[in-house]
């Protein structure tokens, strides 16, 4: 069991984390471990800077996908979501939100990321291919779109 000194402290290095960057539930918890603090003295403290709204997960979700809507598909940012601490439902609740605001598109997205590593009208060879679409396939794009916008950039094998 804590004690009230350590929960005291605990919840300090909490709003010093929080000074800094927005933290997710699980990554705030994280930190404070590796800070050498008990679970039950993160818990405590994850309780008290909920308490005033320091730590929303659903608003980090948000600001997450916000920041990266224009250079990220949307399986890897929930991945990323998830991988943070984030639960599914607060993630996909939170890209539908942003989706009403920005409006993402993905195949734009997708173009810009080829257009980083080829120009349009480009021939490859079989391997080359290969791993271009390996690549974009890594980055959470769906082969149809990935086939399309090739097809538009008129990028192909020779």
């Amino acid at each position: 069991m804590a004690d009230a000194e350590e929960c005291r402290r605990a919840r300090r290095k909490a709003m010093q984390l929080l000074e800094h960057m927005d933290r997710t539930e699980k990554g705030l918890s994280e930190r404070l471990v590796q800070a050498g603090f008990s679970r039950e003295a993160a818990k405590d403290a994850l309780t008290y800077v909920k308490s005033f709204g320091y730590i929303d997960d659903g608003r980090y979700a948000r600001s997450y996908i916000l920041s990266r809507v224009h250079s990220k598909s949307r399986r890897m940012l929930l991945l990323e979501l998830k991988r943070k601490g984030v639960d599914n439902e607060t993630a996909c609740r939170a890209w539908e939100e942003v989706s009403q605001i920005e409006q993402p598109d993905e195949r734009r997205v997708l173009r810009t990321l080829v257009e980083k590593k080829y120009s349009p009208g480009t021939c490859l060879d079989e391997a080359s291919l290969r791993r271009l679409y390996a690549w974009l396939g890594r980055r959470g794009f769906g082969m149809e779109d990935i086939s399309r916008v090739l097809d538009d950039m008129e990028i192909r094998r020779f």
